[in-house]
């Protein structure tokens, strides 16, 4: 693939991924602008450097969270050894949370994926959750993780499982759940992207797999630099979100998925491109 692609596939993910605003539904955008109809035809390639790109976004939610990152680590193994601490419950708590997504991403991945990568889906979800995305933001800000219990854990696993929608937005929708329970606007962030770290890990391992059974070198090359790109868009887009939400709202970031939604079904209606 041509570096200018790789950089803007890169950008896409990498400013997306962890804003409320759909990395899914961007990158599926990307590739049918950059490639038209051919997307459909090159979908194995083109999921591969999506997990890529993920995988570098990875990176950069565990370096900006590197503290969290830690207590998971500790968390790990004192569950393994059975010790109760606070990095255990939290630990805990991520892992309820991950569980509906895991099976629910398993199951559907023997399923068809014509449907899912539909550009008329990614306009609604836009939409329909960027709206649900602003009536959760009126609530009162009291929680912070550390509060949260294994039922709010199990409430924001099975809105991450929606996440599989593209459009949807994994970040938006977690985001989105913590602040109905209550959670202040940097909390519900924080927590949504300690919940990235299992997501991104899981569909990250699978991408690894699938690229050494292919033997492409070629592909694994694009795929370090595309990862590469993204590690710096992602870092530097958590950084000012979380800056952001430290004092102002998820009103910015809902209106352009409205806008982005209208948009595109307006294209879509008017023939600029398949659906």
């Amino acid at each position: 693939m041509l570096l200018i692609h790789l950089l803007i596939l890169a950008l896409v993910q990498g400013i997306t991924e962890f804003l409320p605003i759909s990395s899914s539904g961007h990158l599926v955008l990307a590739h049918w602008l950059m490639q038209g109809q051919d997307a459909a035809n090159n979908y194995a390639e083109n999921h591969l450097l999506d997990i890529a790109v993920h995988i570098g976004t990875l990176a950069a939610v565990i370096l900006y969270f590197r503290a969290d990152f830690v207590k998971l680590v500790k968390g790990t193994k004192d569950t393994l050894l059975n010790h109760k601490t606070e990095n255990r419950n939290l630990t805990l708590l991520v892992l309820i949370s991950s569980i509906p997504v895991i099976i629910l991403g398993f199951i559907l991945s023997a399923w068809p994926i014509a449907l899912m990568n539909s550009l008329y889906v990614i306009a609604v979800a836009n939409i329909f959750f960027g709206i649900l995305l602003w009536f959760s933001d009126r609530h009162p800000v009291e929680k912070n993780v550390e509060e949260l219990t294994w039922k709010g854990a199990l409430i924001i696993g099975f809105s991450q499982a929606l996440a599989l929608i593209p459009g949807t937005s994994r970040s938006g929708i977690t985001m989105t759940a913590a602040r109905f329970l209550n959670f202040s606007r940097e909390e519900a962030a924080r927590y949504s992207l300690l919940l990235a770290m299992v997501a991104i890990s899981g569909a990250g391992l699978l991408g690894s797999l699938k690229l050494w059974e292919s033997g492409n070198l070629t592909l694994g090359i694009d795929l370090l630099i595309a990862a590469a790109f993204a590690f710096a868009a992602a870092y530097f887009a958590i950084l000012c979100m979380m800056k952001w939400l430290g004092k102002a709202t998820f009103t910015p970031f809902v209106i352009y998925r409205i806008i982005f939604g209208i948009v595109l079904l307006g294209l879509l209606f008017n023939g600029y491109f398949g659906a």
